[in-house]
């Protein structure tokens, strides 16, 4: 009997085989996105495909990926007619190296909800258009995932980088992992791995970060393969709340004894609190942390649950953020930890037992080295300009201190070590005595305005940085509380303050910052 359906079922197939499968690949320099595209084209060419690959140059590091374009179809023996850069609307899988560049991908419509699987990790590296704002220029990555849950037909996103860092390889690996797991292309588990062995070079490393991404990917896609999943690391794992105390038995007491003030606070307090009790104690010592914790308590005393404690959580964090200034010591303090060589290595895929040359850079001025003195001493010099300017001569010089060998890491070691006596230096006076009144100008306006006070807290932000950033952020903070005697008794006050902080934030300059001034003179 004659099947009608054959004919039907035979072009179908004929149709499948010549069906031509685009992938997309978004990655900056050094993420190994080349190396990739080389991967893919030789798991397709494995499986009897015949494959084209090509590569778009960004302008730079973080102003432009690089797209690596790779089409593929099954030879069918004829050869076919293959694009050199993808289009919109017509890219089957798309692969970022970083969350951002999936978002710029869902931007230039190369992710589209009825055909693409999007495949990033969850990692970021901050734009350039990021950077450059004076405050916090972060963009949203919380948006970026809701949006491509929407954008793709399939989202499988999870922190890739910290696969590769953690199996001492380049994201690379753990993107082709993700790539096999979510069997978006019709190859095996073993084609893929057939192809990092033919690299020759870190082939141990790339197939344990290849097998570990490839689990993840597996378990988010079987979870959900319709719609996508997307896989974020609890912020346990990468927050402030990673770091832990410990010491011997009386640090140790110390630390219980704080955490039990923390667990007495109210409920909507307790989570900055305890961040900030963990930056503080990290910064100096057990007592700093009480210090803290007793001017947390200031804040406390004025507050009540009426206002959401909107006030003791802003006080928390950014006394936290005051107690923890930059100085000197902290600066030698950070380039001098362990977990610093670690980073390193892994960011530049130094393998353990290579000799690693590492080169500090230090420009120290006046100021910062006269902070580091008691301060008595460093008030004697501070207040004869001649003397200060002579010592500025010989201090205020670029220098580079290598700190690979034994001297470069023993000086900054030794100033790193000054912490114990932070308390008494002259640093510590003054940003205590800044600290002080910026507190007191904000409890003191708790009563007549609340929402006034908190906004005075939040204006901490503008002060950070070391040095010169430091001396800039400072004299932007300065310019922004001066508005509140104009601002004093009205019912906007609280939003003006806001205003001016925001303004403060976004221009480097400070000409917005001048601009919105002089409106607030002219009210």
């Amino acid at each position: 009997m004659l099947d009608h359906n054959a004919p039907l079922r035979s072009k179908a197939g004929a149709a499948e085989d010549q069906r031509v499968i685009k992938l997309a690949v978004l990655a900056v320099g050094g993420q190994g996105g080349g190396v990739l595209a080389d991967w893919i084209t030789d798991v397709a060419e494995r499986n009897g495909y015949v494959a084209q690959s090509t590569s778009v140059a960004g302008v730079a590091q973080r102003t432009g990926a690089t797209i690596y374009y790779v089409e593929m179809a099954r030879d069918a023996g004829r050869l076919p007619v293959f694009a050199l850069s993808p289009s919109q609307g017509d890219v089957d899988i798309l692969i970022a190296a970083e969350l951002m560049e999936a978002g710029r991908a869902i931007i230039r419509g190369f992710v589209t909800p009825e055909r693409t699987t999007l495949i990033t990790s969850s990692h970021r590296i901050a734009a350039v258009s990021e950077k450059i704002e004076p405050g916090d220029g972060r963009a949203s990555s919380d948006k970026v995932h809701a949006t491509a849950e929407a954008a793709a037909r399939r989202f499988i996103a999870f922190d890739m980088e910290k696969i590769a860092a953690d199996n001492g390889t380049m994201i690379s690996a753990s993107l082709l992992g993700a790539l096999a797991g979510s069997d978006a292309l019709p190859f095996t588990r073993e084609t893929y791995e057939q192809a990092i062995g033919a690299g020759g070079r870190g082939v141990k490393a790339s197939l344990a970060a290849f097998g570990a991404a490839y689990d993840r990917a597996r378990s988010i896609a079987g979870a959900a393969p319709a719609s996508g999943t997307t896989e974020t690391p609890p912020a346990s794992e990468t927050g402030p709340g990673a770091a832990k105390v410990s010491g011997p038995e009386s640090l140790l007491q110390g630390w219980q004894q704080l955490a039990a003030r923390i667990d007495a606070l109210p409920a909507p307090v307790r989570d900055m609190a305890l961040r900030g009790l963990k930056k503080v104690v990290d910064y100096q010592d057990i007592a700093y942390g009480g210090e803290y914790l007793d001017r947390l308590g200031r804040a406390l005393a004025s507050d009540d649950a009426g206002h959401a404690y909107a006030l003791s959580v802003a006080a928390a964090k950014h006394l936290a953020n005051a107690m923890c200034y930059d100085d000197m010591i902290r600066v030698a303090d950070l380039k001098t930890r362990s977990t610093r060589d670690k980073r390193v290595r892994n960011e530049i895929g130094v393998k353990d037992g290579a000799v690693l040359q590492v080169t500090e850079y230090f420009h120290p001025r006046i100021e910062e080295f006269c902070g580091t003195l008691p301060a008595g001493l460093g008030s004697y010099i501070e207040s004869r300009p001649k003397l200060a300017a002579f010592l500025d001569r010989r201090i205020n010089r670029g220098r580079h201190i290598r700190t690979d060998s034994f001297a470069g890491f023993a000086a900054l070691w030794f100033i790193g070590g000054l912490r114990r006596w932070r308390r008494s230096l002259l640093r510590h006076k003054v940003e205590v005595a800044h600290l002080e009144r910026w507190y007191e100008l904000a409890l003191g306006h708790v009563r007549e305005d609340y929402a006034l006070a908190v906004e005075i807290l939040n204006c901490r932000r503008l002060i950070k940085g070391y040095s010169d950033t430091h001396a800039r952020a400072q004299s932007k903070f300065d310019r922004v509380l001066s508005a509140l005697e104009m601002l004093k008794g009205r019912p906007d006050a609280a939003d003006w303050i806001r205003r001016l902080r925001e303004a403060a934030l976004k221009d480097e300059k400070g000409e917005m910052l001048d601009g919105a001034l002089k409106t607030v003179a002219s009210l």
